[in-house]
């Protein structure tokens, strides 16, 4: 078997591993281990300051990739990354199981941003060639547990625009293959600004 072959083999175990982790997650243990995030994130993960993200209901296999990225430094963030190293392999599991199962809260935006938010969504940017958002991010905004591509539905549209501008100048650099990168690199604020604003109108 080849060296890619056997890549691919440990890749698709690895994965495997971790749904059968996230089946068998204890969400009362998880719920447990939150007393700490509740002050940033609410205790059911539905955050009040627009800073900080909305957690509840956010797709598990999202979460444990962007905790353990915290614990690695691959993700920088001094605050979360001290929060994260306090958790156990286990722990993450069990948290990022029990916010996936919380009900998120309606989210506020601008309105006059939705239709231009929409065609940014739905088509992507033609003029600079950035594709849709849709194709990852679902039609609903509910992300895809499977890629670990995160639900965006009713997050804080400030998080998610702060998220893309983090991406646009580099200091947020955990995507997979640069995928946010090259995007965000090409918006501008105005059409962030838009995209955010639609997907937390989305339900």
């Amino acid at each position: 078997m080849k060296a890619s072959q056997i890549k691919a083999v440990m890749l698709g175990l690895t994965g495997l591993m971790a749904v059968t982790s996230l089946q068998a997650a204890d969400i009362e243990a998880g719920k447990a281990k939150t007393a700490l995030c509740g002050g940033c994130h609410g205790a059911d993960g539905n955050s009040v300051n627009v800073i900080w993200p909305r957690l509840a209901g956010q797709n598990a296999s999202y979460l444990v990739k962007q905790l353990m990225d915290f614990k690695s430094g691959k993700r920088a963030d001094a605050t979360m990354q001290g929060m994260a190293g306090t958790l156990s392999d286990e722990d993450v599991i069990n948290v990022a199981a029990y916010y996936e199962t919380q009900k998120p809260t309606e989210a506020k935006f601008n309105e006059e941003l939705l239709a231009k938010g929409e065609t940014i969504y739905r088509g992507g940017i033609t003029d600079i060639s950035a594709s849709a958002c849709i194709g990852c991010h679902s039609p609903d905004g509910s992300g895809n547990a499977d890629a670990k591509f995160p639900a965006l539905q009713q997050q804080h549209p400030e998080y998610i625009a702060a998220q893309l501008m983090k991406f646009k100048n580099g200091t947020r650099a955990n995507d997979a293959g640069l995928m946010m990168r090259n995007i965000a690199k090409r918006m501008s604020e105005e059409e962030m600004n838009a995209v955010s604003a639609y997907v937390a109108a989305l339900k």
